[in-house]
């Protein structure tokens, strides 16, 4: 019996540690963190799984191609005097996009030295019962923050599935809380 029980205490140790994370220099500017052995995702990928208009400045995943985390530049510009309405503009945008949005945390961060915006919640995207092919509800995880500069604004986006939520949870934070922009 304590064989079983120091193997499980074993286990779930190996399930719970946070994964290294590794820099990248996304451009002279900008550096982030990610989970060693995320890779690149190609333009083919990322157009598959997030259709827009505009190539990321960078977007990684793991292996699985569950766990995403991806450097874009905002089609709307802002002004650093206008960070209040835009964190607003930006919330209202979240809720639109999912059928149910749980907020679990938001605000402004300081985080190496630059006033970043940042939410953090729970989506959700009703199925399709109805339907022919009928889809499940999308239940994810997601924390997204966006950095106001002079010409242009960028925004940093982590998404998983609901259930990986405490396994990703703290290491996300680490990586939001690692990117610095010159």
């Amino acid at each position: 019996m304590g064989k079983i029980i120091l193997f499980s205490f074993f286990y779930l140790g190996l399930i719970l540690t946070p994964p290294k994370l590794v820099k990248v220099k996304v451009d002279d500017r900008l550096t982030i963190l990610i989970p060693k052995g995320w890779r690149p995702m190609d333009d083919l990928d990322f157009t598959e799984r997030f259709p827009s208009v505009r190539a990321p400045l960078a977007a990684y995943s793991d292996e699985s191609r569950l766990l995403d985390f991806s450097v874009n530049i905002s089609a709307t510009r802002w002004l650093e005097k206008d960070k209040a309405l835009a964190q607003q503009f930006f919330k209202a945008g979240i809720t639109n996009l999912f059928d149910r949005v749980d907020m679990i945390s938001e605000g402004v961060a300081d985080r190496n030295g630059k006033e970043f915006i940042f939410f953090e919640f729970e989506s959700r995207v009703n199925g399709q019962p109805n339907s022919e092919g009928f889809r499940a509800s999308v239940l994810k995880y997601n924390y997204i923050q966006y950095l106001i500069g002079p010409s242009r604004t960028l925004v940093f986006s982590f998404t998983c599935p609901r259930r990986n939520k405490e396994e990703w949870q703290s290491s996300v934070h680490l990586m939001m809380e690692g990117i610095k922009v010159k």
